[in-house]
């Protein structure tokens, strides 16, 4: 089955529920309402103006705890803020619910592993909300071949300011989206990381720069920024012979290869260069997210992001962190030279 493929299979309806209904989690409790095989029986959230607004627009009940919700429950998505995602999807694997939890999935990793000790131990499903892998480019990519061994890899994450998400900096918010991607093309251990990082406007790091070396010998810069003067989602991929350049905002994805025989260029001989396009479909990425959730309950089988992918994410950021936080290079109210393009 192609990565893009998945879908909620004929079979009695999966009881959901969306704990958390903020920016993000109104997306989610949209998704699991339209998607057939699937009955959407509640939002829950503290804020009840919030939930009774979202239930509202959706025709489902609402409540502050998922525990008042009546008749059993399948599967939730967990969409609170991160401090919270702990408790409430510990509390939902507990009762034998499956569960979605957004990234980065805890703040610890000792929360992390606890969650994994239970969904494992009750065979239960837990996945992570790694949307960047269900993207239709990374699809696209995964499925054409023609991503090998990759040696350098050179990724950029840039957002203007928003008022969401200040409750983490922009490694736990934005950076953590190409760290999960990058681990997952590399597919080697981590041996070194360096850091730098400054506070621009919130009281947390608000733009970082990470240098990943593996194993394997792959290196990896890693830039995020949330408070850049535009968007830029972009990661390039250098292997022998290819150079893959992929746009996560124009969707599209450039390939230069190396061909047979030799081209002139300024008047010189060189090796022939193939320039091509990877042709990518249009789709819902959290659509496609949610169903690959629901298929996954059903069939009872691992999901494409689980919990030890999720904790493997969540340890590498934490690993950056720490080394922003030993750099002293991380300054209060000064920016450090990334890229102009950060700004």
């Amino acid at each position: 089955m192609r990565e893009s493929e998945v879908s909620c299979p004929d079979g009695p309806r999966l009881r959901a529920a969306v704990i958390g209904v903020g920016y993000l989690g109104r997306f989610h409790a949209q998704k699991y309402k339209a998607l057939p095989g699937v009955e959407l029986v509640a939002v829950v959230d503290t804020n009840e103006a919030r939930a009774g607004v979202i239930a509202a627009e959706l025709g489902v009940p609402y409540y502050s705890d998922h525990r008042d919700i009546p008749g059993s429950l399948d599967l939730v998505s967990v969409a609170t803020p991160t401090y919270a995602h702990s408790r409430l999807a510990e509390a939902c694997l507990a009762d034998g619910i499956h569960v979605l939890v957004e990234k980065p999935m805890t703040v610890t990793l000792e929360e992390a592993d606890r969650l994994i000790a239970l969904a494992e131990g009750a065979g239960l499903v837990l996945q992570v909300g790694h949307l960047k892998r269900f993207h239709p480019a990374v699809v696209a990519l995964r499925n054409s071949g023609l991503l090998k061994s990759p040696k350098f890899i050179d990724s950029m994450r840039f957002s203007p300011f928003k008022s969401r998400s200040l409750d983490v900096d922009v490694v736990m918010d934005l950076m953590i989206h190409d760290v999960d991607l990058i681990l997952n093309f590399v597919g080697s251990e981590l041996k070194e990381i360096e850091a730098v990082g400054a506070r621009v406007v919130t009281d947390h790091v608000d733009i970082a720069n990470a240098r990943l070396k593996f194993v394997n010998g792959c290196v990896a810069n890693v830039t995020a920024s949330r408070v850049a003067r535009d968007a830029a989602r972009r990661i390039r991929l250098f292997q022998k012979d290819t150079f893959i350049s992929l746009d996560f905002i124009s969707h599209d994805i450039v390939v230069m290869q190396r061909g047979d025989g030799t081209m002139e260029l300024d008047g010189v001989k060189v090796p022939a260069i193939t320039k091509s396009t990877i042709a990518i479909e249009s789709y819902d990425t959290l659509e496609a997210e949610i169903r690959s959730f629901c298929d996954s309950v059903r069939r009872r089988s691992p999901p494409l992001v689980g919990g030890r992918d999720g904790r493997k994410a969540l340890e590498v950021v934490q690993r950056i962190r720490e080394s922003i936080r030993q750099s002293t290079r991380v300054m209060e109210s000064d920016l450090i030279e990334l890229s102009p393009e950060a700004f």
